[in-house]
């Protein structure tokens, strides 16, 4: 699009330059046309006391001058008028625009949205992705559910400090051991690291993309683990405050 606006700009100033050449040169043979035919149809064929050719001179000399007038007065007068604009950023306002200009300006903003909201996808989605106009709209489910394990590592490491650093593909059984005993089991006898293990497993080493359902199950499975965490640290922290007082009222 750049190299046709450049060819088309190109084009048109060299088109713009010939015509005005062109105009110059057969202004210039015209003059010089009659000015030789003044001095031939004189009675003495010659540039003195010829009034023709005095006339004819004078006129083109006018017209040259009323040329270049006209010209230096559009030069400056657009020049005069882009000073007039404004520099300076600011937002224009309903006064400052015509009113046919601010209606067909709001014509062509009301269409575009109306294109734009057509032009949403409604029905369609992709897998692994979240559907369109659902809470989940825009969010990849493997990345996201992923993206949980360094939330509920950090909180790990705050309750045991010694707890391993994570692995790339370590499974998250293996990985989180040894917080497994502090978290609730349900009338299956799993933990909630059961469910979120099953789910990341599917995201690393699936065939195909997570379902919203699978994506549903590991994020609950992961608040879960996160609450439990959360109301360990809590505990720990009452602990600390009532040893620290019992301390503090012995001395």
């Amino acid at each position: 699009m750049f190299l046709v606006r450049t060819f088309v700009r190109t084009v048109s100033e060299v088109s713009y330059g010939l015509l005005v050449l062109t105009t110059i040169v057969a202004v210039g043979l015209s003059c010089a046309a009659l000015l030789a035919q003044a001095v031939r149809t004189s009675p003495n064929q010659s540039w003195s006391k010829n009034v023709n050719a005095l006339v004819i001179g004078g006129s083109y000399t006018i017209v040259l001058i009323v040329s270049l007038l006209y010209c230096g007065k559009r030069r400056i007068a657009v020049r005069l008028r882009l000073q007039r604009i404004s520099k300076a950023n600011r937002v224009l306002t309903r006064t400052d625009l015509p009113d046919s200009v601010h209606k067909y300006i709001a014509q062509e903003y009301v269409r575009a949205c109306l294109v734009t909201y057509e032009s949403l996808p409604k029905d369609s989605f992709h897998e692994g992705w979240g559907r369109p106009g659902t809470k989940y709209s825009g969010i990849r489910f493997r990345r996201a559910l992923l993206g949980i394990i360094p939330e509920i590592d950090a909180l790990a490491h705050i309750i045991i400090p010694t707890h391993p650093a994570t692995k790339p593909h370590a499974r998250m059984l293996h990985h989180f051991r040894f917080i497994q005993p502090l978290l609730p089991v349900d009338e299956y006898g799993l933990t909630p690291l059961h469910y979120f293990d099953a789910a990341v497993q599917l995201a690393r080493n699936g065939s195909g993309e997570l379902s919203e359902t699978e994506f549903e199950v590991g994020t609950e499975a992961a608040q879960a683990i996160l609450k439990s965490l959360h109301e360990c640290h809590l505990e720990m922290l009452e602990e600390s405050s009532t040893q620290l007082d019992e301390m503090s009222s012995i001395k």
